[in-house]
């Protein structure tokens, strides 16, 4: 089944196999976690052993094959992973335009939830938060941001809300064999004080706090847990990367 219940390291371990030999047609997979799990961008590295001893007791620290920053992971989180072979049509022309298909897919399944969000086109000037959808403490935190957190920043194609806050952060590594791009939406909200803290950032649990939403708080999908998020994104794939073109 593509939709999977799995720890980081699962997640990790089946991408790096996927990634092992030649690809001839996509492959992916839905993820459910089962509990809190830190996840550092690879460019993170040197944190990993002091966020290993910060964490409480049980919680994972990993560092991931892509970039980006650090992510909170748990059963809060719906997550995606994609494995594209070379010259698929999905791929676009360059790296930032190769995201465009995978944040308007998650945007779309979150809207035909009922949910207002939109992927960032890089192409049009984004506009700060609605002052009618947003509190102060949000505005702050949009214009400050919380760079070493993949959920305190935004870039192109990653999917918000209506009033500008986080729903979906994006990653991809490439490799000979394939692109494997990362997705992670946020169905409740985290306890961002358990990733700030780990990270020696207690102060930023706040602003994490006024930058994130989360599924559960439009009430048109308030009733949808996890799992259903996770069967709807795995319909859409499916659907998606059976008609994404042929391969060049």
């Amino acid at each position: 089944m593509p939709v999977a219940e799995a720890s980081i390291a699962e997640e990790h371990a089946w991408c790096a196999g996927v990634l092992a030999a030649p690809l001839a047609a996509p492959r992916w997979r839905v993820w459910r976690y089962r509990a809190p799990e830190i996840v550092l961008g690879c460019a993170q590295r040197a944190l990993h052993e002091a966020a290993m001893r910060r964490a409480p007791r049980g919680v994972a620290v990993t560092v991931r094959p892509s970039g980006g920053g650090a992510v909170l992971a748990g059963p809060w989180m719906v997550g995606v992973t994609v494995v594209l072979p070379p010259g698929h049509a999905l791929l676009g022309e360059g790296l930032v335009d190769s995201y465009r298909w995978l944040g308007e897919l998650h945007a779309g399944v979150l809207a035909q939830a009922g949910i207002a969000a939109r992927a960032l086109d890089p192409r049009v000037q984004r506009p700060a938060p609605d002052a009618a959808g947003a509190t102060g403490a949000a505005h702050a935190a949009t214009a400050a941001g919380v760079r070493w957190a993949c959920f305190g920043a935004l870039s192109p194609w990653e999917v918000v809300a209506a009033d500008g806050r986080k729903l979906t952060g994006l990653s991809q590594q490439r490799k000979r064999a394939g692109v494997a791009y990362s997705a992670g939406t946020l169905v409740a909200r985290p306890d961002w004080r358990l990733l700030c803290e780990a990270l020696g950032e207690p102060a930023d649990a706040a602003r994490l706090h006024a930058l994130t939403a989360a599924c559960e708080e439009t009430p048109a999908a308030a009733g949808l847990d996890a799992a259903a998020w996770a069967e709807r994104l795995d319909t859409a794939l499916a659907a998606r990367l059976d008609d994404g073109g042929p391969e060049t």
